[in-house]
């Protein structure tokens, strides 16, 4: 793993700052928005960490640090429908995502903050696959509002931020009258989501799975 540590402060602010302006620009630029979380959340990173250190299953995830990559994750294919492990592999599937088009961790400064950053990327489509959330703009600053939540990195209120402003009249509507209220109270009632190790659940019914974290999926658009 990359750990770019010992950036003086304002280097880490110009690259907060420039990452910041091109993510805006160009929203698709992954490892903009990476940077920009990186660059501003190294305070959030370490409370993350200190309740992964606090809790069995995140010491466990801490101690053995699964990576959420095709040569870790290839056995969800193969599990039961009913399963979580399964339902990732047709999220994944149905996009053609890989988890192996995650950015490198370049801007903590040490190598365990590092894994928690990295941690925090690789479990994205865990939740996307367990809120039912799509990967549409909607779904996206759905999902940000929840991981702010959870994890209070100010890139993801930016993210929403700059997402609602791409938004249609059509679009805001939809966001703040059924996926903006819904987002909040999911992501206050849940578990502490980074203190769980998911992998270890692929296998287990996903209904099961989703009571057990006290995780609400999104409900249908009326």
């Amino acid at each position: 793993m990359l750990v770019g540590g010992g950036l003086k402060r304002w280097q880490q602010a110009a690259v907060a700052v420039g990452s910041a302006v091109g993510a805006l620009l160009d929203p698709r630029r992954a490892d903009l928005i990476a940077a920009l979380g990186e660059t501003t959340g190294k305070p959030a990173f370490e409370k993350v960490l200190q309740r992964m250190q606090s809790s069995p299953e995140g010491r466990a995830v801490l101690l053995e640090r699964p990576r959420v990559i095709s040569a870790n994750v290839g056995n969800a294919w193969d599990l039961p429908e009913n399963t979580f492990g399964s339902a990732y592999a047709r999220f994944m599937g149905s996009r053609n995502f890989s988890p192996d088009d995650r950015p490198p961790v370049r801007f903590m400064d040490t190598d365990e903050l590092a894994y928690v950053a990295m941690r925090a990327r690789e479990v994205h489509d865990f939740w996307h696959t367990l809120f039912g959330l799509p990967t549409n703009l909607i779904g996206e600053s759905a999902l940000k509002v929840i991981e702010f939540e959870q994890m209070y990195l100010p890139m993801c209120m930016l993210s929403v931020i700059g997402g609602t402003a791409r938004f249609s009249e059509k679009q805001r509507k939809l966001f703040y009258q059924h996926y903006f209220p819904w987002a909040i109270r999911a992501g206050v009632q849940c578990t502490d989501l980074m203190c769980v190790y998911y992998e270890r659940h692929f296998h287990e019914d996903l209904e099961d799975v989703r009571r057990k974290l006290g995780i609400v999926p999104v409900p249908p658009v009326p």
